[in-house]
């Protein structure tokens, strides 16, 4: 599957689903970017279920903000609408693959059961500090 650019009015739609999405927020003059751009290409091709997308980080400059990209290329995994995954740099096929075996491989009832869980813990403390 070819990769699908991504834009602010198209991300939610194409990214937030069912199913695993691969997202590389990169720039035209990024050196590194460019270096990585044929890598995750052919890996797309290998990987036809999975949604890769990109963000040109230069014309979508909100959502870059929006997921606090500091440096490119950033490499962010998405499995059922849940961010598992968000680092910058370059990865050889090898480790991208590596980490797309790995989102396949989650258990994602019990990833979402400790996301709630952090989310109740950090509500309980974020209520304790405003009642102080």
């Amino acid at each position: 599957m070819a990769t699908v650019e991504l834009t602010a009015e198209n991300f939610a739609e194409k990214i937030g689903g069912e199913g695993i999405a691969l997202v590389d927020f990169w720039a035209s003059w990024c050196g590194p970017c460019q270096k990585f751009a044929p890598v995750y290409e052919r890996v797309s091709e290998l990987n036809p279920d999975i949604t890769f997308g990109k963000v040109d980080t230069e014309a979508e400059q909100l959502l870059a903000t929006e997921f606090n990209i500091r440096s490119i290329p950033t490499l962010m995994i998405v499995r059922d609408g849940v961010a598992l995954y968000s680092e910058p740099g370059a990865l050889p096929q090898q480790a991208l693959e590596s980490l797309i075996q790995q989102a396949r491989d989650l258990d994602m009832d019990e990833v979402r059961a400790k996301v709630a869980e952090t989310q109740a813990t950090n509500d309980d403390s974020d209520d304790s500090v405003v009642k102080s």
